[in-house]
């Protein structure tokens, strides 16, 4: 038993002892087979790498088009963030900017129902989702739309 199964109390089957002599079962190469690459330290091969065939990802035709690459996300923010809002001016973009709450508004700024809020709030906002809105509005607050 060795120290680590002293520690944990759990057997382990012993670590195989590689390059210890031809006796061993896995001695002169260690088991890394002849030369190439994988016998060498340092060896990182990644995954789609076919021995120098061309890959497969790039065998295959590119075709269609994909909007993912030009959506525009809005930037999101939780009701249960504004908590910490002082309660006298309106909360806008621009001032959730200012406050650090959001990184960037040039896609608009979508509010989202996570959370609870505690008091009456005005949110302008270019989007709420349906929870956020009953949550503003039960709170005695405003949930006004920007363009």
């Amino acid at each position: 038993m060795n120290l680590s199964q002293a520690v944990s109390g759990k057997k382990f089957p012993p670590r195989k002892r590689v390059g210890r002599g031809a006796g061993s079962g896995s001695g002169k190469n260690a088991g890394r087979g002849m030369r190439g690459a994988h016998a060498r330290s340092g060896a990182s091969i990644r995954s789609t790498y076919e021995g120098g065939q061309m890959p497969l990802f790039r065998r295959l035709p590119k075709r269609g088009f994909n909007n993912a690459r030009f959506q525009k996300r809005p930037a999101v923010i939780n009701v249960g963030d504004l908590v910490r809002w002082p309660g006298e001016e309106d909360v806008t973009p621009d001032a959730l900017l200012a406050a650090g709450l959001v990184h960037d508004i040039s896609n608009g700024v979508k509010v989202l129902g996570s959370g609870d809020v505690v008091k009456p709030l005005t949110v302008r906002a270019n989007a709420f989702s349906k929870t956020a809105r009953d949550k503003i509005l039960a709170a005695g607050g405003k949930a006004e739309l920007l363009e």
